[in-house]
């Protein structure tokens, strides 16, 4: 089996990262277009039956707009960094109900000296989190389950940003208040660039993705989606 990335991925973003301008980028397109765009599409491409296999409600959208793949291009209308490119790669098979990134999902990101799969929900709404939050408190020992499926707590770390104080109307002495106050549900286990670049790798990026199904299906079901 060949890789899908090759070092050449993580050269380019480097060189990027030095050199954020649209002529630097203009002149180096096709290297982009290459070492970048190309195999982030065939790893969507490829994955697809990977993901069918956890769950057939996440989407493996080959568009180079709009699909699984983030676009190299900032948003910068309301930022004061004006760099117009992003320095990773990254691809998000999100939930067939979702519109955004902000929907359950299962994701990678490729930086130099940055390489992780994410699970989860990243920033949920209010009213997401909320829900999230009373299944927590109703079903404690389903999301403890979750948690200390095999593998999974000895690979993933929780992470995102949290509350600095219980969430109103939950209890502050909750066992759980630390998930309670949690504004992010996001699981991730890092990845070297040599790791992504050997043959095989989406293997590996797949066996992560499974170990982590059980918490990404309890979060995925207290939004109210199928899973």
């Amino acid at each position: 089996m060949e890789s899908h990335f090759g070092p050449e991925l993580f050269q380019f973003l480097l060189e990027l990262r030095a050199n954020n301008d649209r002529g630097w980028f203009a002149d180096n397109k096709e290297r982009y277009e290459r070492h970048v765009k190309e195999p982030l599409l065939s790893f969507v491409a490829d994955f697809e039956p990977y993901l069918h296999s956890i769950s057939e409600h996440f989407v493996a959208d080959t568009r180079a707009n709009g699909g699984s793949m983030f676009r190299i291009y900032r948003d910068i209308r309301f930022s004061k960094d004006k760099t117009p490119y992003k320095t990773q790669a990254a691809v998000h098979f999100r939930h067939e109900a979702g519109k955004s990134a902000h929907a359950p999902g299962f994701y990678l990101h490729l930086e130099p000296d940055e390489v992780f799969a994410g699970i989860g929900i990243w920033r949920p709404d209010s009213a997401a989190v909320t829900r999230i939050r009373e299944r927590i408190v109703d079903e404690t020992p389903a999301w403890l389950d979750a948690l200390a499926a095999p593998g999974f707590a000895e690979e993933f770390a929780l992470g995102g940003d949290s509350l600095k104080r219980p969430p109103r109307g939950f209890d502050p002495d909750h066992p759980n208040i630390e998930d309670l106050k949690r504004k992010d549900h996001i699981a991730s286990v890092p990845f070297t660039e040599q790791e992504v670049t050997a043959p095989g790798f989406i293997d590996e990026f797949a066996d992560a993705c499974r170990t982590a199904s059980p918490y990404a299906e309890f979060l995925t079901t207290a939004v109210g989606l199928p899973y």
